[in-house]
């Protein structure tokens, strides 16, 4: 009725099973941070994808119209003729009207620009909504900041 257990049946040890454990602790430690930060890479992303139509939407208008939207007329000028509306305004030059990041801050437009060689400045300011930043909370620009570096 009863079976008995012979001496050479193999199992696992506790040494064997802690061993598996701070393996896959360590591969833990190495992914986790990936995985943690992908949905917000995904939004920087899409900041800048953003950002881009935006700018080509901003280049027809000027193209259109000989000038780009004003600050006080701001990105809505892309949906809707501001007032008053410039002679060959031939819009809408966007899909939808909204104009907010993934992060739900709208995107920030001044024109003209601050920046030297930009007519405008087009930025979205990141996960944190404060200017400047690093990382994930960095802005997301229409321009490039150019530093130099002695050499």
């Amino acid at each position: 009725m009863f079976t008995q257990l012979r001496s050479d049946e193999s199992g696992l040890t506790l040494i064997e099973l802690t061993i598996v454990i701070v393996i896959l602790g360590i591969l833990a430690a190495f992914i986790a941070p990936r995985v943690i930060n992908a949905p917000q890479q995904a939004k920087v992303a899409k900041a800048q994808t953003e950002i881009n139509s935006i700018k080509t939407a901003l280049e027809q208008y000027a193209i259109t119209t000989g000038e780009y939207p004003t600050t006080e007329q701001g990105l809505s000028a892309l949906w809707r003729a501001p007032s008053p509306a410039p002679a060959n305004w031939d819009g809408p030059y966007v899909d939808s009207p909204n104009f907010t990041d993934p992060w739900d801050n709208a995107y920030v437009y001044r024109q003209p620009g601050t920046h030297y060689g930009y007519d405008y400045d087009l930025y979205s300011m990141g996960k944190d909504g404060k200017v400047g930043g690093t990382e994930l909370d960095s802005d997301i620009t229409n321009w490039v900041d150019e530093t130099t570096a002695a050499y």
